[in-house]
């Protein structure tokens, strides 16, 4: 029997089919698979086309064999099968598709449909050979519907193939691979193990619409016995076939959609939010998507990656498809369903086109309009998702110099004065009071210890309420926002506060004036930690705080200097000393400075320990501290 030499340009394209298209060798399953799938559409089809009627989807099954003595894993179909030049053309040649010329065949996609609704997954007649990753021979028998004659093609990869006349009794297509054996690089007997390629079936080709079959050897007590054993052959079906995202509302319940999440994303805990999504258009997909109760134990690390799984009709294409969600979405599970996508060679990946973004959009649209209805709706919920992914979306607002900050702007919540429980931007500016000119917030680490600022009194005293920004993203988020309802954001432990009227202005100017030596000397005794000291009347009962000026806050020095970075690159807040012009301290001041220097200094650096303390910064030097405070007392 002559070898005959592939029609490609032989070897080398071959290789490449072999070695460099595919990157997981799992995937020549999910490609032999889908290549028996499309032979018995191609059937189905033309038994509906020509009139011959008595075949339905139910007559049709794919089957899985495994001989692990013989080292052969077998996947045979029923379908239209192949003629000896069919197997000439299509497995002669290599990246010819009979399944794209059946494609290109058919006159117009609504005929296909109403012949019931054939898909075709084959385009680039690559896939076939993906077979030879993981065997030294690979057999294919095959008998073309309507023939008599059966043949045989064989190939033990690039040196050529042979086809002659075989025994076969029904029509369709059986491929039988030689697995390799196992190398010191390689272990290849894991295609011999049954549950192994269950697996992949259950990963790749789980909503393949016909049954994918494995005959299976079971070991059970033979009856009237209690000790004797036998061997039975069950046969087992690896698939579910219809996918639970294609069942109409009617057809699935809210616990069957549930069960999928909590089997398929491996959670424990129920989704907060299921989302259901069909949409014909410009593109064409089906979606459904989860958003969980709590975030994974690596949700907040870089090993965390984000993404949906991509389905091309039935077919897994990619488990994880980044580009489908935003990283304020990140948290969202879930998978998505497309024919219209242009897939790359392998099928491995997407070509990066316009239908892929305009999936991505309409995802994202889709998600926000959910967590908009769950903060309305079910706001408990909501306020439990946002203690899980808040931080998430308030980084979404902050990344892409605030690409997506207005339409994140709804979404926001963050802890208020108010009975210091969580509010919406738009709530807190309902409750704003008359001539309120800002949106007045503070940072900590926690809300109480924020209440516990010296400048928090006097806000809270006029009647204004003040967002507790406790997570770390916080004040980058509302620096990127910038304004709410026409009204900036105000720090109120910066020097941007003013809530004096003209005539406290021009007194607490004065003020400072006639103190100017005083504060100077006392600027100059705490060094050059501070920028400025001066009398205040933003404090009502507290002696002192420290105030930033310019774009950097305590709590972004904070936040900054604890990343890894050199010493020499740390951030530094510009602070000032502020002294209560209205606490008996004031006066204290003035008078050691008229009559003691070294006094004065002691009590400089202790008031600006002090401030540091109660902002939660740690004093340089302690020690130093603690002999001031002793001098002073003896």
């Amino acid at each position: 029997m002559k070898t005959k030499q592939f029609k490609a340009e032989s070897k080398r394209l071959l290789d490449m089919m072999i070695n460099s298209i595919y990157t997981h060798k799992e995937i020549f399953l999910r490609e032999l698979i889908s290549n028996a799938s499309d032979a018995m559409d191609k059937l189905y089809y033309h038994s509906l086309q020509n009139g011959t009627g008595g075949m339905n989807r139910g007559d049709f099954q794919i089957r899985i064999g495994i001989d692990s003595g013989s080292r052969t894993l077998t996947i045979s179909d029923n379908g239209c099968g192949m003629t000896r030049d069919e197997l000439e053309d299509n497995l002669g040649t290599i990246a010819k598709s009979g399944s794209l010329e059946f494609k290109r065949a058919i006159p117009d996609e609504s005929e296909a449909e109403q012949a019931g609704n054939v898909d075709i997954i084959g385009q680039f007649g690559v896939g076939f050979y993906s077979a030879f990753m993981v065997s030294d021979e690979v057999t294919v028998e095959s008998k073309a519907s309507g023939q008599n004659e059966a043949f045989r093609w064989k190939s033990k990869g690039a040196e050529g193939y042979t086809v002659e006349p075989c025994e076969k009794e029904s029509h369709g297509t059986t491929v039988i691979l030689k697995v390799k054996e196992k190398t010191d690089d390689e272990d290849y007997d894991e295609f011999l193990d049954a549950y192994r390629i269950e697996s992949i079936v259950k990963k790749y080709s789980d909503y393949i619409r016909y049954p994918i079959v494995m005959d299976q050897e079971t070991r059970r007590l033979k009856e009237d016995s209690e000790d004797e054993y036998e061997t039975a052959v069950e046969t087992k079906t690896l698939n579910s076939m219809t996918p639970i995202w294609k069942k109409s509302k009617s057809e699935a319940t809210e616990e069957e959609y549930q069960s999928f999440y909590q089997d398929k994303f491996y959670d424990y805990e129920k989704p907060v939010r299921i989302i259901r999504s069909s949409v014909e258009g410009q593109t064409t997909y089906t979606a459904l998507l989860f958003i969980p109760k709590r975030a994974p134990y690596d949700y907040y690390t870089k090993d965390f990656k984000k993404g949906l799984q991509l389905y091309s009709s039935g077919v897994l294409i990619m488990d994880k498809c980044e580009d489908l969600l935003p990283d304020c979405f990140s948290f969202v599970k879930g998978l998505v369903d497309s024919e219209d996508l242009s897939l790359n060679i392998s099928r491995e990946m997407l070509q990066h086109d316009a239908q892929l973004k305009l999936i991505a959009k309409s995802l994202e649209k889709k998600i926000k309009g959910e967590l908009q209805k769950l903060l309305k709706d079910e706001r408990e919920v909501y306020e439990e998702f946002w203690k899980a992914f808040g931080a998430q979306i308030k980084y979404g607002v902050y990344e892409g110099f605030g690409a997506r900050k207005d339409s994140l702007l709804d979404l926001l919540m963050f802890c208020s004065s108010a009975e210091k429980k969580l509010v919406t931007l738009e709530e807190y500016a309902s409750r704003m009071k008359d001539g309120q000119t800002a949106v007045y917030y503070a940072c900590g680490e926690t809300a109480d210890k924020i209440d516990m600022l010296p400048q928090v009194e006097l806000v809270k005293d006029k009647g204004f309420e003040i967002l507790y920004l406790t997570d770390h993203i916080d004040e980058f988020t509302v620096k990127m926002l910038r304004e709410f309802d026409s009204k900036p954001f105000t720090n109120i432990c910066a020097d941007e506060l003013d809530l004096g009227s003209d005539e406290d202005k021009e007194a607490l100017k004065a003020l400072n004036e006639s103190g100017k030596e005083l504060l100077s000397f006392m600027r100059e005794s705490i060094g050059d930690a501070v920028q400025a000291v001066r009398f205040t009347n933003k404090l009502k009962n507290h002696p002192v705080c420290l105030t930033s000026e310019g774009e950097v806050s305590l709590e972004m020095e904070k936040v900054l200097n604890a990343m890894p970075m050199p010493d020499d690159n740390k951030v530094k807040a510009r602070l000032a000393l502020e002294i209560n012009a209205g606490h008996p301290i004031a006066d204290k001041l003035k008078e050691i400075f008229a009559a003691d220097k070294e006094k004065t200094a002691a009590y400089a650096k202790i008031l600006y320990a002090q401030a540091r303390l109660i902002e939660g910064l740690t004093v340089d030097d302690p020690t130093e501290l603690s002999n001031l405070v002793c001098g002073l007392m003896v």
